[in-house]
């Protein structure tokens, strides 16, 4: 509690700053050094949207919570990958934000996405009642396959982003069903697919050929969340150096983990260990001022990093990726094949062309890979039921 009273400058002076150290410095697939870039490194941090605690926002359900305190930090950690895919989308990976500068428009509409508001397309409020649905009662903890469930049904509302998310189940991401998805707003599955006289009508007004190509290639840009489990009850050593290459690449939106009552927004690497944004600092909930501008200095962390040992990271995460385009998938398809064959690194998941025929046959957990029955799958990703033991023979 004492933290949130801290000004940002006091701040400065309770965190480590990075190492000196020659290790490359790996920020949501851009690579920095320490000892040339330490200013693009903070500033990089920094624009990330950093989601924390609040409270004194309007009570969700109209009488329930008016701070997420203790409860919220996975809801907020699921708001900030998301938050990063937004950004990706309506601004651009290279954008960057200022103190003091003026923002553009896109900027505020994608936080104003986030505010502690129930209309707002991914506020604490909706994310809560959304989560009611999931098996969730308000002010219960998520795990990071939970907030990805909720997530995918709020982004259908926002008709803005226009977003295709897939959470890709059973350690399986099936490259055909992404495309079905991303392709699914097409007029057309293809030229071939249209009578000629539809497809003049279709694409008027746009240049031949190339413009027609252009058209019938539409895909909606993927977010692609997939819950993992890398481990029993800490993370195998094994799954290290495939981690580490998810944040290395351009399409990476980081990961979401962490132990109950601590989740953690992980958005890359130095060394053997994780850079990442915390949730648990409580922050009075904003209001437009005056002129109806949105004071966002809050929404961003304005001191270096926290990090953490590889090695502690809680075995249920989920890694988030966004694919643009096509092309951005493609690349990504192609990256994840190469890091099979690097040697030590042990593939978290697979990646599959088509549905494996055992996937038609609910397996002894019931699991189908569309699945969003939220009771049987925590057993399955969350970290909140690991009162289990393995027992020594």
């Amino acid at each position: 509690l004492l933290l949130a009273t801290l000004t940002y400058d006091t701040l400065r002076f309770e965190y480590e700053d990075f190492p000196e150290t020659k290790e490359p410095v790996w920020i949501l697939g851009r690579k920095y050094s320490v000892f040339t870039e330490k200013e693009e490194i903070l500033l990089d941090v920094t624009s990330r949207l950093w989601f924390t605690y609040r409270k004194n926002f309007p009570a969700i359900g109209g009488t329930g919570p008016t701070s997420d305190t203790g409860w919220g930090c996975m809801l907020r950690c699921g708001q900030m990958i998301f938050a990063q895919a937004l950004v990706c989308r309506h601004l651009g990976r290279d954008w960057r934000w200022t103190k003091g500068k003026r923002q553009m428009d896109n900027y505020f509409n994608v936080l104003n996405a986030f505010i502690d508001k129930k209309d707002s397309y991914y506020s604490i409020h909706q994310i809560a009642q959304m989560g009611v649905g999931e098996g969730k009662s308000i002010g219960q903890w998520y795990g990071p396959n939970t907030v990805a469930q909720v997530l995918k049904k709020l982004a259908t509302f926002d008709t803005w982003s226009s977003l295709a998310v897939h959470i890709a189940m059973d350690n399986t991401v099936v490259m055909e069903e992404i495309r079905r998805l991303c392709q699914s707003s097409l007029p057309c599955a293809g030229a071939a697919a249209c009578p000629s006289g539809e497809a003049d009508l279709l694409y008027n007004g746009y240049p031949e050929e190339a413009g027609l190509r252009e058209r019938l290639s539409l895909w909606k840009p993927l977010v692609l969340l997939i819950p993992l489990r890398l481990g029993l009850t800490e993370i195998n050593e094994a799954y290290i150096e495939t981690l580490k290459h998810c944040f290395m690449m351009p399409q990476s939106l980081g990961v979401i983990g962490g132990k109950p009552n601590s989740a953690h927004y992980f958005i890359g690497y130095v060394g053997e260990e994780l850079i990442y944004l915390d949730p648990h600092t409580t922050q009075p909930a904003v209001e437009p001022n005056d002129s109806g501008c949105l004071p966002d200095e809050s929404f961003h962390c304005q001191h270096p990093p926290c990090r953490m040992s590889i090695a502690e990271l809680d075995p249920s995460i989920a890694v988030g990726f966004f694919c643009n385009t096509e092309e951005d998938f493609n690349d990504w398809c192609q990256q994840i094949k190469k890091l099979s064959l690097v040697r030590g690194a042990l593939p978290m998941f697979e990646l599959v062309e088509r549905q494996p025929s055992h996937f038609s046959n609910p397996d002894i957990l019931n699991l189908t890979p569309d699945s969003s029955d939220a009771d049987r799958l925590e057993r399955f990703f969350d970290s909140e039921d690991e009162d289990f033991e393995i027992l020594s023979l």
